[in-house]
């Protein structure tokens, strides 16, 4: 991954000075574009196979913020493809966590920014418009509330109460 590493901001770093006030998500995510590393505030999304309200949310912008969306680990349907992925880098998001699959993986790696999944799947998702946005999710061991911070990198997703990076 092509990386500018002043830009870096590293989960260990931040849970060895923050031990009290991270979260580590005990999910281990792939990741399917060019950055690894990102991070920003927490916009949340919980569905199932749907991703109807992910394009709506994207749609608003997101400068900075890292949308998470909570697919319930399911692997039957991705939330997330190349076009999805395309607009969220359209409409300035750091990137995407994804507890759920993604497809068109190919349409992602030259992406400059992250997509974290737990996996891939070529079915496309229902179009039903079930999801709901700016809920508190529950997964891996965390609860992210929108607002919180997310930390990414190699090492895993973090998250915390606010910014910690100086």
């Amino acid at each position: 991954m092509s990386e500018n590493n002043n830009n870096i901001i590293r989960t260990a770093d931040i849970c060895d000075d923050n031990a009290d006030t991270v979260q580590v998500c005990e999910i281990a995510f792939k990741d399917y574009a060019k950055r690894s590393c990102f991070h920003g505030e927490a916009v949340t999304i919980e569905t199932l196979e749907d991703n109807i309200v992910v394009s709506r949310v994207l749609e608003r912008g997101g400068k900075g913020k890292v949308l998470v969306i909570d697919g319930h680990g399911s692997r039957r349907r991705a939330l997330c493809g190349g076009n999805v992925a395309a607009l969220a880098l359209k409409e300035g998001w750091a990137g995407v966590v994804i507890n759920g699959c993604v497809r068109d993986q190919h349409e992602m790696w030259d992406l400059d920014f992250g997509v974290k999944a737990i996996g891939t799947t070529p079915r496309r998702p229902y179009r039903d418009d079930t999801g709901k946005d700016s809920l508190n999710l529950h997964f891996g061991g965390v609860i992210i509330k929108p607002g919180d911070y997310i930390y990414a990198d190699d090492d895993g997703v973090i998250v915390t109460p606010g910014p910690v990076h100086g």
